[in-house]
């Protein structure tokens, strides 16, 4: 089979790896640089800048530990940033050579799809044309411009912004409470900003999947961190004057302020502003009207279960099926696979069912299946159990004390529901609930599988312990 990959991010080589290691004859295009957004753009630049940030807060903290000698840490953003570009580089070239070994062919410029079997690639070397049997879209999505905040990457800045920044501001102002939002609060706060963050909704993370519990927690510490939040807020009336953004804190039209405190109009003042909502569908010259593929009103592809596009032969995966599906950079990666074997005939239909996602703030955060609030809507009888990570032996001895460990389950059945994990390694440890919720474990089976002791995992244990006890009553 020979296979035309659009988009050389998570979702698209994934697929091109996938379907080369089984004798495909594969050819990606990308139209900017190979790892898409996540590997140069997103999760791989974000997190490397937020472990320089982690080692500022370790060394600050260094007095603690009885460690001498490191009084007066601080950030050295240039080496920040050259650190950052390293990494990446050597991931980017871990996946060239991948390429090569698999004998894909990398093409690089902007692809227009004719049809199933025929893509038009534009670069500056000129046209070419790539014949194959099937198609797969993976271009992913680009930042949004919000009325009112349009960027001058200055003072003005999107999150691209924010990983690139040359100093660091005095005060930051973030619009958007969501999981880069508040990921960014806490790099530039440890950093040394003075951070505000102003987010629509009622709370921050205001995600269906996000447990409450974990949102009132990360409100929480990020206060002990001196962040200032702001939710059911929106910033309007913004102006530069004099090298200072100036702006309106109002209330918000999204929740309800008749039911709660009415919320007076203030002005803010910030040495930059960072605009971290939204995302629209990368479909730039891809030509899908032409090519009768169909998008919903605000331009995302829409799919079949086993991610098909209207026409046929034609697949679509990753962020560029907009919020309907997960925007996730392992979701991406899953969905390739799924279309490759069922190209191949070795599958069925995706499964979104149990999806883990990690959110890298202070402290982390990891979760999968339902929230508390969403396995009420959908079971009748529904238990919890929490455990505080402080309560841990291995939290004291590391010194990372925030944090819980939430399980939700089905008290009738006593089935694994959902998972909710704030603390150090949060996103690690929401794994092994990962593989609790697919292999329909109960309360029970986690109970009653020994944790090592002293670990971060034993709160799984106890939240387990917790659980099963409540639904026994």
């Amino acid at each position: 089979m020979r296979l035309t990959i659009i988009g050389g991010g998570p979702g698209g080589y994934t697929a091109a790896f996938a379907a080369a290691g089984k004798g495909c004859d594969v050819t990606l295009i990308e139209n900017s640089a190979l790892g898409g957004v996540c590997l140069n753009r997103g999760c791989i630049p974000t997190k490397t800048i937020r472990a320089s940030a982690d080692a500022l807060g370790m060394a600050s903290r260094l007095a603690e530990y009885g460690i001498r000698g490191c009084e007066t840490p601080g950030i050295d953003l240039h080496g920040v940033r050259k650190r950052k570009e390293s990494v990446t580089a050597i991931l980017k070239g871990g996946l060239e050579k991948n390429c090569a070994h698999l004998k894909i062919t990398c093409l690089q410029g902007l692809a227009k799809i004719v049809d199933a079997r025929t893509v038009i690639v534009h670069s500056d070397a000129g046209d070419s044309t790539v014949s194959g049997d099937a198609v797969i879209i993976a271009t992913g999505s680009r930042i949004l411009e919000l009325p009112g905040l349009g960027f001058d990457h200055k003072y003005i800045l999107n999150s691209d912004d924010a990983l690139e920044l040359e100093t660091i501001p005095s005060r930051l102002v973030i619009v958007g409470g969501g999981v880069i939002g508040c990921e960014l609060a806490c790099i530039y706060r440890a950093f040394g900003s003075a951070v505000t963050i102003v987010e629509g909704q009622d709370r921050l993370l205001p995600l269906p999947s996000v447990d409450k519990d974990i949102s009132t927690l990360l409100n929480r510490e990020m206060r002990k961190q001196k962040i200032k939040v702001m939710t059911g807020r929106t910033l309007r009336d913004v102006y530069v004057n004099g090298g200072v953004v100036h702006g309106t804190v109002a209330a918000s039209p999204f929740v309800d302020t008749a039911a709660s405190v009415e919320q007076r109009e203030e002005s803010i003042e910030a040495e930059m502003i960072l605009v971290t909502v939204g995302r629209l569908p990368a479909t730039e010259g891809l030509g899908l009207e032409e090519a009768g593929i169909a998008v919903d009103r605000r331009g995302w592809i829409t799919v079949n279960d086993r991610l098909e596009t209207s026409v046929s032969g034609i697949y679509a995966i990753g962020d560029i099926l907009g919020p309907s599906h997960i925007m996730l950079a392992h979701v991406a990666a899953m969905e390739g696979l799924c279309v490759v074997d069922s190209l191949l005939g070795e599958s069925g239909p995706m499964n979104y069912e149990i999806v883990p996602s990690a959110i890298f703030t202070v402290p982390e955060i990891g979760e999968v299946g339902l929230s508390e609030s969403q396995a009420r809507d959908a079971y009748p009888h529904v238990v919890c159990g929490m455990v505080q990570m402080r309560e841990l032996g291995k939290a004291h001895a590391m010194g990372e004390l925030p944090g819980l460990f939430k399980i939700v389950a089905d008290a009738d059945m006593g089935r694994v529901l959902g998972v909710h994990i704030a603390g150090a390694h949060a996103s690690d440890l929401i794994a092994e609930a990962g593989f609790a919720l697919k292999a329909k474990a109960t309360v029970s089976d986690i109970a009653a599988t020994i944790h090592a002791h002293p670990t971060l995992a034993e709160g799984l244990f106890e939240a387990a312990r917790i659980t099963m006890h409540a639904a026994a009553k």
